[in-house]
């Protein structure tokens, strides 16, 4: 187990590189060039390929072995990073990226879905009934940790490296897990997938799931005033005189530990019988609180004679702020991913997959519309309003939990 556990924690490791990438180094780098939050935000709408996992699931399952698509995905990503090296970002002043690097940030993105879909895939066959608790842990935290070397500990190197060492580096490291991914000997026992017959299920069949509709509203809402939140806040201390380095250190190493530690205790509580729809409510009262605290902190940020220096109070507690609410995000989003869990198990065992795969996406969706749309809306009508809709967005989950279904309690 010791062995399979070890090639997994590897490459979901690498899988997390592409999201802090872009969620933390992107798009500080694109504000200290001068870009708009609109056009900053907008950037998340590279995320599209993941939507349409679905797509390509079946492709991955019939085709091949899931060790053979994960290998070559992850080669392809390495040669993407190459091509991303040659075009460094836009100049200071552009309104925006290069087409070119708009294009191949599409293409790693695509890359990496596909090298989501194969690895999990292979997960799922890897381990035994007693391993799977083992083997999610390292699942969570071995992404967090890859999202938050991309995010935050790739952008405090940015003074001694620039923009093509940076994206060579992250090549070599997506080639040495291509090779880990051919090469692992826990890996290499997996049979060959048999072809099978596969009837098309229609949508209805999975909204007729108890519990379908209103988890796949909750779970399409229940992050949009959190990542609105979370994908402004660090850009706007940027603008009130953080440095870049400091805040990839903060929002990106920082918060991704606070959010792992929050995802730990999620799962210990449920581990410990805690009702799920009680724990759930819990939770989000803790974040709407949190996120009232952070919307206290930036509106004192504007006021006249407050002070933001190294070492003063307001400073440290706007960048203890961020882990806290990436802690509060993480016991969510445990929390609601088993509810979305729960709600799969309730479908016929041969819909579960598909049906899961559904509530999966429609939590993604959630979240990039609310990340893509936040810079328009601080544009259009400045930040302080701007975190009052995500505040009233962060209370509308608690109201929709008194709609839940008793199947999901």
């Amino acid at each position: 187990m010791h062995a399979k556990l070890l090639s997994l924690a590897g490459l979901y490791l690498v899988q997390g590189l592409p999201y802090g990438l872009q969620s933390g180094l992107l798009p500080l780098l694109m504000r200290a060039r001068g870009l708009s939050l609109a056009r900053v935000g907008l950037t998340k709408g590279l995320y599209a390929p993941w939507l349409f996992k679905l797509a390509w699931a079946p492709l991955v399952d019939r085709r091949g072995s899931p060790r053979a698509w994960l290998a070559l995905s992850t080669a392809a990503l390495g040669l993407v990073c190459v091509l991303l090296a040659a075009l460094p970002p836009a100049p200071s002043g552009q309104a925006g990226l290069p087409a070119s690097v708009v294009g191949l940030l599409l293409l790693l993105n695509l890359g990496a879905a596909v090298q989501d879909v194969a690895l999990d895939t292979l997960a799922m066959q890897l381990l035994e009934p007693a391993e799977l608790g083992p083997g999610n842990t390292v699942q969570v935290v071995a992404y967090k940790l890859g999202s938050a070397l991309a995010g935050g500990g790739l952008l405090a190197l940015l003074p001694s490296l620039s923009w093509p060492p940076l994206f060579l580096l992250l090549a070599a490291t997506y080639w040495l897990a291509a090779a880990l991914a051919w090469a692992a000997p826990a890996l290499q026992q997996l049979p060959w997938p048999q072809p099978s017959e596969h009837t098309p299920r229609h949508l209805q069949d999975l909204l007729a799931v108890p519990g379908t509709l209103w988890t796949a509203g909750f779970v399409l809402t229940y992050k949009l005033g959190e990542q609105g939140a979370s994908s402004l806040f660090p850009l706007l201390l940027l603008d009130h005189g953080a440095s870049a380095s400091e805040l990839g250190l903060w929002s990106g190493v920082g918060t991704m530990a606070f959010s792992i530690a929050g995802s730990s205790l999620g799962g210990a509580l449920l581990t410990r019988h805690w009702q799920l729809l009680p724990l759930l409510r819990l939770v989000l009262r803790l974040r709407l609180g949190g996120l009232a605290c952070q919307t206290a902190l930036l509106f004192h940020l504007d006021t006249a004679g407050a002070s933001w220096g190294p070492g003063t109070v307001l400073r440290g507690a706007a960048l203890l702020s961020l882990c806290l609410q990436h802690f509060l995000g993480g016991l969510v989003t445990t929390t609601t991913f088993t509810v979305m869990m729960h709600c799969s198990q309730l479908a016929p065992r041969a819909l579960q997959a598909t049906h899961y795969s559904l509530m999966a996406t429609l939590e993604l969706l959630g979240k990039l519309l609310s990340g893509t749309l936040a810079g328009v809306l601080a544009d259009g009508l400045g930040p302080n309003p701007c975190f009052g809709i995500f505040l009233a967005l962060s209370a509308l989950p608690l109201l929709d939990l008194n709609l839940a279904p008793s199947t999901l309690g």
